[in-house]
């Protein structure tokens, strides 16, 4: 399966209410028809303003919760610039390539961390790695910590009155609930744009040098450009959802196709960073048959070829104690259709160690349900 080609973005500008205007309209005043016509009397004009300040009233008051969520998660997001050292082919020489993105602080167990992307300073030493929070002061990460499968950055900083973001529930979002995306678009730092979640668990990106292995993307139509790359993507309380990452595009610039990371996945591989300093993979313990198709899908009486088909299970392994057999087709994991074996590798490689999941399997011409306790990777060898 071919990949979508797709670009690191790095931030985010401009976009308003236009989806309001859909919620609203049947509230709103119409003007009778003698002031539909061009009004050029006082009296038909002042009718006119009145009506207007009444329309008005109702889309501004809805607007306020867009511009609370924006004065609530401004203070937190901060723009990054980092020193990247290459070595140029002409006599050897070193020089300085400057990344540059966004991120948003969070606390955890009484410290902040500012969550990013890695992409936005990968390469670039501690001190090379310039923060710049909301109030104009500059800081340096005391700790730089990432996953490259991932693309997971977060960086440990100290400094007085740092406020940091409240973190939302990535899982609860719907296709169609409103988002804002803040951060640092062609430098403009903290600029805000407004859309809605256009589609969840994207993946297959072809995303820089192809690093990021394990991907379940939020899309969203919220205006993200380069810089906005590690800034948040927040629900209307103001609470994170998603890290902004990646954009699709053929001008590079914003086509209304944008990807953030979910941000229990992202929390979910930060805290690991915190807590030990690596990110460790769940293991489900199955080769998986990458002949399967159609043709294979038919003679097994699948209606069509979706899913995973099992060419073999590890001795010892989840699998293998969830009683899944050589041969079975894995079609669903925890609610989520597998569409092809790479897909379920991307999913099993995201999920945390010691969880319990549902696998949905086609056996013998029926479909049947088993529950496996993720391991970890490690543990089972390369």
């Amino acid at each position: 399966m071919s990949k979508r080609r797709t670009s690191w973005p790095a931030r985010a500008a401009g976009g308003f209410a236009r989806a309001l205007l859909l919620l609203t309209i049947a509230t709103l005043s119409v003007a009778p028809a003698s002031a539909q016509q061009p009004a050029t009397s006082p009296e038909a004009r002042a009718q006119l303003q009145r009506i207007l300040a009444q329309n008005a009233a109702v889309l501004e008051a809805q607007a306020t919760v867009l511009k609370t969520v924006a004065k609530l998660i401004g203070p937190t997001v901060v723009h990054i610039e980092a020193d990247v050292p290459q070595q140029t082919l002409e006599h050897n020489r070193d020089r300085h390539v400057e990344e540059a993105g966004s991120g948003v602080i969070v606390q955890r167990k009484g410290r902040f961390y500012v969550l990013t992307n890695r992409h936005v300073f990968r390469n670039a030493p501690a001190g090379g790695i310039r923060i710049y929070l909301a109030d104009g002061r500059e800081l340096h990460p005391q700790r730089v910590l990432e996953d490259e499968e991932t693309d997971v950055g977060v960086l440990a900083v100290e400094a007085a009155d740092l406020i940091a973001s409240p973190v939302g529930d990535s899982d609860r979002m719907e296709i169609g609930d409103f988002v804002l995306a803040v951060g640092s678009p062609f430098g403009l730092s903290h600029s805000v744009t407004f859309g809605i979640i256009s589609a969840r668990g994207r993946h297959d990106l072809q995303l820089g040098d192809d690093s990021v292995r394990f991907q379940d993307f939020l899309q969203t139509d919220a205006a993200i450009n380069p810089g906005n790359s590690g800034g948040p993507l927040c629900n209307l309380r103001g609470e994170i959802i998603g890290i902004n990452t990646a954009i699709a595009s053929n001008s590079g610039g914003n086509e209304g196709i944008g990807f953030s990371i979910p941000i229990n996945l992202f929390m979910a591989a930060a805290r690991q960073l915190i807590d030990t300093g690596k990110v460790t993979r769940a293991f489900l313990g199955v080769s998986l048959d990458a002949r399967f198709g159609p043709a294979m899908a038919a003679e097994l009486g699948m209606p069509r070829a979706t899913g995973a088909r099992v060419h073999d299970v590890s001795r010892g392994g989840p699998a293998e104690a969830a009683g899944i057999r050589t041969g079975d087709v894995i079609t669903k994991l925890d609610g989520t259709a597998i569409d092809n074996d790479a897909h379920l590798v991307n999913l099993v490689g995201l999920i945390e160690v010691g969880k319990k999941v549902s696998l949905e399997v086609f056996r013998d011409g029926k479909t049947i349900v088993l529950e496996a306790e993720v391991a970890d990777r490690s543990k089972f060898g390369p």
